[in-house]
């Protein structure tokens, strides 16, 4: 159920709009009511059936169905009178650039105010404004009701319905592309890819750098322990080393001393190779990676198919993202 802030309400500097908000708001769906019923009163069916089932009521109300016009235009008469107090107080409080944007930004209200059939519906977009307008002072929370609930699930649904097809539909179109050859898949790699090799080894020497300095170095002591104890276990349970225990005198020492020496040199050669990574020395390695996966335009023609292959890992991908996007999340929150 709906309910109103009142303690939002006392406090807001808007109080005396806001009661014109919800005076209107009443006048408007009363005026949408009686359109409505007037419009099925108008069948010779129903005006037949109150007739003769409420002949009081049928009296009472058939003369005010014959001059329904003048009556709706009582509600125009109110409509605009609180339009143009809107718009002369807009003008006054500068709340437009220009004084004659007020009227154009509320076409709605303008056009629901004409009195014919087809117009008079649109004063239920005034019952919209007024009830967003009030939601947005935090008067009243429309995101509370059972019917915000209801509309809003089934808007997500048909909007997470449409954007899947849109999407779909976009990925399909970009698979065809590169399949038959599409030239976007060249300029993807000459016009885009190449000219930013620089750009990506030094992002990723960056990236790589800040990743050792903040993984490695505070744990560097931890990490060389672990090294050691893996290796010093690999050792162990290593047949051929563990023979050499059997040789007279020196064959404990020899063991010991080789388990040390090796734990130590991959420890060594472990610590070396993360400082290396995160310091600046570590650009020249990256750019050969780089250079790997980026190769320079002349290299890359003739090679069909290693073209061919990314070709198909970008379909497969492609194909990925598709499968994910087929997933309809709004069916988990159904009952």
């Amino acid at each position: 159920m709906l309910k109103i802030n009142r303690e939002n309400l006392t406090k807001s500097h808007q109080t005396v709009w806001i009661i014109i908000d919800f005076l209107m708001l009443g006048l408007l769906i009363l005026n949408l009511a009686l359109i409505i019923f007037d419009s099925i009163y108008a069948f010779s069916a129903v005006e037949g059936f109150f007739e003769t089932q409420t002949p009081a009521f049928h009296a009472l109300y058939d003369p005010i169905h014959a001059n329904f016009l003048f009556y709706d235009l009582i509600f125009v008469g109110i409509f605009l009178t609180e339009f143009f107090l809107r718009w002369g107080y807009a003008v006054k409080a500068r709340i437009y650039d220009r004084w004659y944007f007020y009227p154009f930004i509320h076409w709605y209200d303008l056009v629901g105010c004409i009195p014919t059939a087809g117009l008079r519906f649109l004063r239920i977009l005034r019952v919209i404004s007024i009830i967003y307008r009030l939601h947005q002072y935090n008067i009243i929370d429309v995101t509370s009701t059972k019917l915000y609930r209801f509309v809003n699930f089934y808007y997500e649904a048909f909007m997470e319905e449409l954007s899947d097809r849109i999407v779909l539909k976009v990925l399909s179109g970009v698979q065809y592309e590169i399949k038959r050859g599409s030239p976007l898949f060249d300029r993807i790699q000459h016009d885009i890819i190449f000219p930013r090799r620089d750009m990506l080894t030094e992002w990723i020497s960056q990236r790589v750098a800040q990743a050792a300095q903040e993984g490695y170095v505070p744990n560097r002591g931890a990490m060389r322990s672990y090294l050691e104890d893996r290796v010093d276990t690999a050792l162990k349970e290593n047949l051929e080393l563990s023979r050499l225990k059997f040789l007279p005198v020196v064959g404990p020492t020899i063991q010991e001393t080789l388990e040390e020496a090796v734990g130590d040199i991959v420890a060594n050669v472990i610590h070396q190779i993360l400082e290396d990574l995160a310091s600046a020395s570590n650009h020249a390695f990256i750019e050969d990676i780089v250079n790997v996966f980026v190769p320079d335009p002349e290299e890359v023609q003739g090679k069909s198919a290693e073209n061919e292959a990314l070709i198909n890992l970008i379909v497969e991908i492609l194909d990925a993202v598709k499968t994910q996007v087929r997933v309809k999340h709004w069916r988990e929150d159904l009952p």
